[in-house]
């Protein structure tokens, strides 16, 4: 009997601990089944005392039986919703909480962390008609446990198809060139666009972010062609500019040279100076250009008759 005794007072302090549970969680339908049932079952055992151990038994499995499909462990990152016969009652904290037993309570937990969605690879054909496959990441919480319950079955995989309808119908709008240099910009419209359409769900989109933008081989041959093109292009220009700026300074040193005659034999003392750094051979005999300009005063006179 001393043992019976002892473990009726082990349960009856194992209702009175659950009661105690709800009260400091105010949890008051759940307080007053513990207080009903803990009742019962403590009148029931001092009715059933002195009967056989099988009986007795029973008796105090009914607490296990009872309590232990109450207990809901809610981590801190979790909120569990509560429904109570089908209606929402309210959304429960991290912790250790009870509800009610025998199918009158149903608890959804739902995970507030931040959740990293891999967008399927989409075909998109820009603007300019140049098909492309974009790969995106989606970045996304949950800041309405209710509303991601109540309003949308499952909201990983609505969010991750209505992510992929945006990307198409978004890029869609824009040419390459655009997607190619603009993906910051891009991916904030992404994201502006998925989260206005999610809030509903209680979603808060935090980033889209494009991964890649593959293209087909041939696209990438003509780009590169293209690239080799315009890079000739710009060093033509260069060479261009050069030989110009080169011909204008060349232009003001024959004005310079041509106020000071003496100026062009110093000029030619530089160039054999020049070339007997190189250890060259050849010999360079200057020949003054006034020389020449006699020649050719006499040539012309003799032309006239």
């Amino acid at each position: 009997m001393s043992i019976f005794y002892t473990l009726f007072i082990v349960g009856c302090l194992w209702w009175l601990g659950f009661a105690l549970v709800a009260i400091v969680r105010k949890q008051k339908p759940v307080f007053l089944l513990l207080l009903v049932l803990g009742i019962a079952w403590a009148a029931l055992g001092l009715v059933l005392a002195g009967w056989e151990e099988p009986v007795a038994a029973v008796i105090f499995a009914l607490p296990v039986l009872i309590m232990v499909p109450m207990m809901r462990i809610i981590n801190e990152y979790q909120r569990g919703v509560l429904f109570r016969l089908g209606r929402m009652m309210a959304v429960v904290g991290p912790g250790f909480n009870l509800i009610l037993p025998f199918g009158l309570d149903v608890m959804r937990k739902v995970d507030m962390r931040t959740f990293t969605i891999d967008v399927a690879k989409q075909e998109v054909i820009t603007r300019d008609n140049v098909p492309v496959v974009v790969d995106a990441v989606v970045y996304f919480n949950v800041f309405d446990p209710t509303m991601a319950v109540n309003k949308v079955a499952d909201y990983t995989k609505s969010t991750s198809l209505l992510a992929q309808t945006i990307l198409r119908s978004v890029l869609g709008q824009h040419e390459l060139d655009e997607m190619l240099a603009k993906r910051a910009e891009l991916g904030q419209i992404l994201r502006q666009l998925l989260d206005e359409a999610t809030d509903p769900w209680g979603i808060k989109v935090t980033a889209v972010e494009i991964k890649a933008v593959e293209l087909a081989e041939t696209m990438k041959r003509a780009m590169a062609r293209q690239a080799e093109a315009e890079r000739e292009r710009r060093a033509k220009v260069i060479a261009a500019e050069g030989e110009l700026q080169a011909s204008e300074k060349l232009a003001q040193a024959a004005t310079v040279m041509s106020q000071a005659p003496s100026s062009i034999q110093l000029r030619y003392l530089q160039t054999l100076s020049e070339i007997a750094v190189e250890k060259n051979s050849t010999i360079v005999f200057p020949l003054p250009i006034e020389f020449l300009k006699h020649f050719s005063q006499k040539t012309e006179g003799d032309a006239k008759p």
